[in-house]
């Protein structure tokens, strides 16, 4: 097994090279030349995915366009937090991975003032590592949001994060990683005057903000129980979070044809259609091979 970093460049696809060799075979005339298609040199993109369902369908979205366009795909899914997959990425273990800019940028860059989508694009694109590369974002977004049930937010008058500076008594649920991320706790605290305490809830913090466990809840802004449980998504006006579009990461050295087929299914993904896309995982319990082939053929990438 051995990836584009390692390689130092990518071949041509085994399909490609392979075409190109019988050609050569028919032009030769020579009835016993030997098949060459099946010694053909081929390379194997590895694609990894976060531990998070919505970002494994993503990454099977690539795979499995990636594999209708000739390339042979080895999938390196759930494999945890940035802390972890980052430096494989940097490593060359992993040549392609589904990102969001925000976050992204905020990991490598922590002290960023931009926000918007287009700022933090251009600023990401600035301080990736050599080696790596950032291909198309999404207009598709997956981004950190605060959020509280419908009658907390009338309860307290709430429509934005600096609303929450007159309430007494928050917890604030997230995974354990929120405690300490530039828009967790200390976020708060600097830019809205909002004291929270923090409960760690992992995978349950929709269910613990529905059960009162914590009243205010860090959840991914695709996630479709937002609407499903009628939650009030915070506005944040002072851009506590960072915009954070869905954005592959990629070595540096992936061939320009499997760039062209990657920009392509980021073109094509829309905020709506990825929310979509989490209901057919969450409500509709389908796997994520499943989902990832339906939407590429309903979108055209295969026939």
């Amino acid at each position: 097994m051995f990836t584009a970093r390692n390689k130092g460049r990518f071949a041509m696809t085994a399909a490609v090279v392979g075409a190109s060799l019988a050609l050569a075979g028919c032009a030769s005339g020579d009835p016993l030349a030997p098949d060459t298609e099946s010694d053909a040199p081929s390379e194997t993109i590895i694609i990894g995915s976060q531990a998070y369902y919505s970002n494994e369908i993503i990454a099977e979205l690539y795979a499995q366009a990636l594999e209708e366009g000739g390339f042979t795909v080895e999938r390196n899914y759930q494999i945890g937090q940035r802390d972890a997959y980052i430096p494989a990425l940097e490593a060359g273990e992993i040549d392609l991975f589904p990102e969001y800019t925000g976050n992204l940028l905020q990991f490598w860059s922590p002290d960023t003032t931009a926000t918007s989508s287009d700022d933090v694009f251009a600023e990401l694109q600035t301080v990736v590592p050599a080696g790596l590369q950032v291909l198309d974002q999404s207009s598709a977004t997956d981004q950190d949001s605060y959020n509280v049930t419908a009658e907390f937010a009338e309860a307290n008058g709430l429509e934005s994060i600096a609303d929450l500076a007159g309430v007494e008594g928050l917890i604030l649920g997230g995974a354990p990683e929120l405690e300490e991320r530039p828009y967790g706790p200390s976020g708060l605290s600097s830019v809205y005057g909002v004291t929270v305490g923090f409960q760690a809830t992992g995978d349950t913090t929709v269910e613990s903000l529905l059960e009162g466990i914590v009243n205010v809840a860090n959840v991914y802004s695709a996630d479709p129980r937002i609407g499903q449980n009628g939650l009030v998504t915070l506005s944040d006006p002072e851009g506590l979070f960072l915009a954070s579009n869905v954005v592959p990461i990629a070595s540096a050295d992936l061939p320009q044809e499997a760039i062209d087929i990657i920009n392509a299914v980021s073109a094509a993904l829309t905020p709506e259609g990825l929310v979509a896309l989490n209901v057919q995982s969450t409500v509709d319990q389908l796997g994520f091979a499943e989902i990832a082939t339906q939407w590429l053929t309903e979108n055209g990438f295969i026939g």
